[in-house]
């Protein structure tokens, strides 16, 4: 495995005093008690430029280290949606495929409690935008939202195939192709890769991505010999009180969520991100063509309306990630065709192809999550310098 190349900031176009910063105001957070710690990562034209650790890696616990393991919860997703990527490179499924010729049970989906038919099929493309007329149950308080509570899909105590056997008994919230709906899809396209490889999500994951990207602390789980290094949020949090209670990753996980059940470190995933970046290649290892990352990391909702809490204006989405589309809208810096995601715990990352930067933070405090979100981008690119 070759190491990530290291350089000083100013000899990637970066401000070592505006980084001074983004540290002075990680530190500042943790000193005042809103966050056990943090790591966060930067790097610029091919070489990380930032790597710093921050707090303790849990409460009243051993300081942070920049090699600590966090759950990155929906960070999962462009991973996964790499993986299906792959098996489009392979000829094994096409993007206009219904979902229902690889998982026959969603012929028969229909849309809302008054079970509309579908008007089209849901396609593998409108699973990796979004489009697919799923949801969360946590994204609101409608009949559709109430079914999918009372059928218990977030179950641990199951596995791919008994999650999507759950939402395909389940109505669909929008009509497929009409509306971006933040949603389960992406666990379907979890078990998608199960069923066309014939081998179960996390093989695949650590055979086919993980492993030939030099990835090996991600995984669906910790081993016991690296328990120490799991990093953990407050019991409840600061700013509120709010109870915090976040997976079980120090138990061999049953539910291989390929929506949101990866743990990793901040260099894991900068491997992740550098592969990207380089358009599909991290040094001797290939995993997608050019113009496949340029397919995933464009626009693919055009007029199709969106949710602008967890899509800012500005900004739409591609196959696994959000895509930035105007320079102006949206209230914090960037560049158009920058991408990026985040996860529920905190952690999030972003790729500027244009700037030739990436950045990952990791961190463990959900209900704080927009904050270091936006603290952490704007500080980043306040340190652009050229």
């Amino acid at each position: 495995m070759t190491a990530l190349p290291v350089a000083k900031p100013e000899d990637v176009g970066l401000s070592a005093v505006a980084l001074d910063r983004l540290s002075a105001a990680l530190k500042d957070r943790v000193a005042a008690g809103h966050v056990p710690g943090a790591v966060a990562l930067v790097a610029r034209h091919g070489k990380i430029a930032y790597h710093e650790a921050f707090g303790a890696i849990a409460p009243g616990g051993a300081p942070m280290t920049t090699d600590a393991i966090f759950r990155i919860y929906s960070m999962t997703k462009p991973i996964v949606s790499v993986a299906v990527m792959m098996l489009w490179e392979e000829g094994r499924l096409l993007l206009s495929d219904p979902i229902a010729k690889y998982i026959p049970a969603f012929a028969t989906t229909q849309v809302g409690i008054d079970k509309a038919p579908v008007a089209r099929a849901i396609t593998v493309q409108d699973l990796l935008r979004h489009t697919s007329g799923l949801t969360y149950e946590f994204r609101g308080n409608s009949p559709v939202h109430k079914a999918y509570i009372e059928a218990r899909v977030a179950r641990l105590k199951q596995t791919n195939a008994d999650h999507v056997a759950t939402l395909t008994a389940l109505p669909l919230l929008h009509q497929p192709g009409t509306h971006w709906e933040y949603s389960r899809s992406t666990d379907v396209l979890g078990r998608l890769v199960e069923v066309v490889s014939g081998q179960s999500l996390g093989a695949f994951l650590s055979q086919r991505i993980l492993n030939p990207l030099g990835m090996t602390d991600t995984a669906f789980s910790v081993p016991e010999n690296h328990h120490a290094r799991v990093a953990e949020p407050f019991a409840k949090d600061p700013e509120g009180g709010t109870d915090v209670a976040l997976l079980d990753v120090k138990r061999t996980a049953l539910f291989e969520s390929g929506g949101g059940g990866l743990v990793g470190t901040s260099m894991d995933y900068a491997r992740f991100c550098a592969m990207l970046a380089n358009n599909g290649r991290l040094g001797d290892v290939r995993l997608l063509g050019r113009k496949t990352i340029e397919l995933m990391t464009s626009d693919h909702l055009g007029n199709i309306p969106s949710n602008p809490d967890l899509l800012p204006p500005g900004h739409g989405f591609g196959l696994g990630f959000a895509v930035r589309t105007s320079a102006g809208m949206a209230p914090f810096p960037g560049t158009v065709g920058n991408y990026y995601w985040s996860g529920a715990a905190g952690t999030s990352f972003w790729v500027d192809p244009a700037e030739r930067l990436y950045a990952v933070l990791m961190i463990q405090a959900p209900v704080q999550r927009e904050h270091y979100r936006l603290l952490f981008r704007d500080l980043v690119y306040a340190a652009v310098t050229d």
